[in-house]
């Protein structure tokens, strides 16, 4: 009667422990799946805002380029001058802005992984 009762016990305490871990599985897997699908909303947003940034200072350079161009009367000075600013942008980002870009991203990315 004893054994019996022990033997219940013990196949009670592996049923547990299976559903357990079952449990557990099926949260990591859900909890996974919500870090992965706020990363990739907060990606398209910001790839959308990105984009729509994108189209304004387009515009605004061309009418930037225009009107330098009409204020110097040279027809393609403009242009160059709007050129040279973002190229001259582009090397100032690309040899001192890279570990300040990483850190940053690294650090967003980190809150929004393993914060929740």
């Amino acid at each position: 009667m004893a054994f019996e009762k022990l033997t219940n016990s013990i196949n009670d305490l592996n049923d547990n422990v299976r559903d357990l871990a079952k449990s557990s599985t099926e949260y990591y897997k859900l909890d996974l799946y919500k870090k992965i699908i706020k990363g990739v909303i907060s990606l398209v947003n910001m790839m959308l805002l990105g984009f729509i940034c994108l189209i304004a200072l387009f515009f605004i350079s061309i009418a930037l380029a225009l009107g330098i161009s009409n204020a110097l009367g040279i027809p393609s000075a403009g242009f160059f001058i709007i050129g040279a600013f973002y190229f001259l942008i582009f090397l100032v980002i690309w040899f001192f802005g890279k570990k300040h870009i990483e850190k940053i991203i690294l650090i967003k990315s980190s809150r929004t992984f393993f914060n929740d």
